[in-house]
């Protein structure tokens, strides 16, 4: 079983919807958490977030962001980032995936859409990568 970290700027978007998306296709397989890099994550999950998930039957409106902490990417196998650039701290011997994924903040609801679609995709092949392992 292997533990997932998703890390974005501000833990309300991205790494939100991997963890979500992560967490179904593993279906307990393997596990997860997520984390935003910036000193004050955001407040709530973005509203065009939340509305495209819900699209999947996964509400998440009532999670709450979280400041990435040392200890959360210490409990991490893989560190999955995405635009937070140097602000992800480096722990030697964790496995460091990088996704280059737009900020779906202020996008609409078309655009957030696809960016869920490429999320759950790479989370797809990433669980069938570890389920391999």
């Amino acid at each position: 079983m292997a533990h997932v970290l998703f890390v974005c700027l501000h833990n309300a978007g991205r790494s939100q919807m991997s963890r979500a998306l992560f967490d179904a296709a593993a279906e307990g397989r393997h596990t997860s958490e997520s984390a935003g890099s910036v000193a004050e994550p955001g407040g709530r999950v973005h509203p065009e977030v939340v509305t495209v998930m819900r699209e999947l039957g996964v509400d998440l409106a009532d999670r709450r962001p979280q400041r990435l902490t040392h200890e959360l990417a210490q409990r991490a196998d893989v560190v999955v980032t995405m635009g937070c650039g140097d602000s992800c701290p480096y722990i030697p011997g964790k496995r460091y995936v990088d996704w280059d994924l737009t900020d779906p903040k202020g996008r609409p609801v078309e655009e957030v859409r696809a960016i869920r679609d490429d999320i759950a995709a790479r989370v797809r092949e990433l669980v069938a990568e570890l389920d391999a392992a």
